[in-house]
């Protein structure tokens, strides 16, 4: 996930690089003056899941976590699976108490909701945003950077296609605007430009 706190900030086409943004996001980055500006052009110029790429990248692990459950909540269908309910549950756990037993725990959930699902990619968030991927008692083997931000964006995705598919396009937007009040909450484009910011849900 991504450090706020750097010497030099990350210019707005290298975010769109890291974030593996398409071929017209990656032309408007270079025109965009902030990360911030860039994440509203793509919203506003209907580039929804480059946006939630971005996004996604940008945010710190656990609020980016907590923004990947909040959608997939939002658009878990009326019914769902118990796996998916108890994917749901235990990455909240992580949420409020983001234990490494909590982490673990979460993607246990997760793999019996199967990543591949809003719930279980936003459990897979969860677990990827910790320090190691082996077994707690092995040799650590930290995630590759970003690993989490990319199971991120996956749920947030995959939560507007979970039920009714052909609306996705408008939660797009509105999933976006849930992770627009994360990022305003935690003063995230001011930590991205070097200013200082407060920490915390």
């Amino acid at each position: 996930m991504p450090t706020l706190e750097t010497k030099q900030p990350r210019s707005v086409a290298e975010w769109a690089a890291i974030a593996k943004l398409g071929d017209e996001a990656c032309q408007l980055a270079a025109s965009a003056s902030d990360p911030r500006s860039f994440a509203d052009t793509l919203a506003r110029e209907g580039h929804g899941t480059d946006a939630i790429r971005l996004l996604a990248h940008l945010l710190p692990g656990r609020e980016g976590v907590l923004w990947a459950w909040s959608c997939a909540k939002a658009g878990a269908p009326d019914n769902p699976p118990a796996a998916w309910s108890r994917s749901l549950a235990a990455t909240e756990k992580w949420i409020a108490q983001p234990s490494d037993e909590n982490r673990r725990a979460a993607m246990v959930a997760a793999q019996e909701a199967e990543v591949g699902t809003a719930a279980g990619a936003a459990g897979l968030a969860a677990f990827l945003s910790g320090d190691s991927l082996a077994p707690a008692n092995a040799q650590p083997v930290p995630p590759a950077e970003f690993l989490a931000a990319k199971a991120i964006a996956a749920s947030v995705m995959l939560s507007a296609i979970a039920v009714q598919p052909e609306n996705a396009s408008a939660k797009y937007s509105d999933f976006l605007m849930r992770g627009f009040a994360v990022a305003q909450r935690i003063q995230l484009w001011e930590r991205i430009n070097g200013q200082p910011g407060e920490d915390g849900l």
